[in-house]
């Protein structure tokens, strides 16, 4: 069974990598990866505000940008993640490079304008096969609209896309008002691939010590629903590649991100949960459901049922949501 995809101008054996996770900071588990088969593996993230604190000399330089973080950050919350550095960054993706064959995929994220971006181009130097950049930014200021963040979010792109000769993915949050037309324009920006979606660091609030709590929890299958939506919405309908992160844990999650349109799909928590070992699983479960229907390969599954070629496109769109409101029985 061919089970080969492209992504990024990468051609892999399988579309299953390894999203942006604190695993590549440890080359025995990189190594652990490769050998359970995983088809590339993406760097932890590379941050403005490390690379910032580097052009300023300042840690104190950091509390501007203390609603930036997203995904990669809840798995490092505290400050020595921002004073590791860039160069610690560039020599651990060379290290990582030099332990595998597969492909790495390096990391960066931002979510402002300015010298930052030409950093793309040493992680690029440094070894990367290509770069997702990963975009999210909280809007807490009254004065600042959406078309604003848009606007930065495409200039980032596009100053990035300058700097750097290889593939450029940007992953994206999903609360952006007209997400297809914000992904036309990221596109048109330079983006050759789009990753669907970050996963936040969500605090809670703890009644006991009268204080904000930071909170990590895994992902969970469910949490897939949102990532097929939207992977359906865009599948076919613009000249990118497209990934889904976030609610892979199965090779039926596996087979629906697949049929929503996905080009590869990208695990963390799965990783963290199960090891290596769940990759290979993952992988059979997907093959044995494929004999099962008589898919052959990875294209005759590959968006059969994205807006374009869905049976019931309704079931995409706010038609169907009063539909789903009456099928609900106490």
């Amino acid at each position: 069974m061919d089970l080969t995809t492209k992504y990024l101008g990468l051609t892999l054996p399988h579309p299953l990598i390894a999203g942006a996770s604190p695993l590549p900071d440890d080359l025995d588990k990189v190594r652990g990866l490769e050998d359970g088969g995983i088809a590339a593996i993406t760097m932890y993230s590379l941050f403005e505000e490390q690379i910032t604190q580097n052009l300023v000399g300042s840690a104190a330089h950091i509390g501007s940008y203390e609603n930036s973080f997203s995904e990669a950050a809840s798995y490092f919350p505290e400050m020595d993640l921002l004073e590791r550095g860039l160069e610690t960054y560039l020599e651990q993706l060379q290290r990582v490079k030099q332990a595998v064959s597969i492909p790495v995929i390096g990391s960066l994220n931002g979510t402002r304008e300015g010298e930052w971006v030409n950093y793309a181009s040493l992680i690029e130097e440094a070894g990367a096969d290509a770069l997702e950049l990963n975009l999210y930014f909280l809007a807490t200021d009254f004065e600042v609209t959406a078309a604003e963040i848009e606007d930065r979010c495409v200039a980032i792109v596009a100053a990035v896309r300058e700097r750097i000769k290889i593939p450029l993915a940007v992953k994206l949050s999903p609360f952006f008002t007209a997400l297809p037309q914000f992904a036309k324009r990221l596109t048109e920006a330079g983006a050759d691939g789009l990753v669907l979606f970050n996963r936040f660091y969500q605090p809670d609030v703890d009644t006991d010590e009268l204080d904000v709590r930071p909170m990590l929890e895994l992902s969970q299958s469910s949490e897939l629903r949102l990532r097929l939506r939207w992977l359906a919405f865009l599948s076919g309908r613009l000249p990118v590649d497209l990934s889904v992160s976030g609610g892979v844990h199965t090779g039926i999650d596996l087979a629906k991100s697949l049929m929503a349109g996905a080009d590869s799909v990208q695990v963390v928590s799965s990783l963290l949960i199960n090891g290596p070992k769940k990759i290979n699983q993952t992988l059979s479960e997907l093959k044995t459901w494929m004999e099962e229907k008589e898919y052959e390969s990875l294209e005759q599954l590959r968006g059969c049922l994205n807006y374009l070629r869905c049976p019931d496109p309704e079931a995409l769109e706010r038609a169907n949501y009063m539909r789903v409101l009456k099928s609900f029985r106490v």
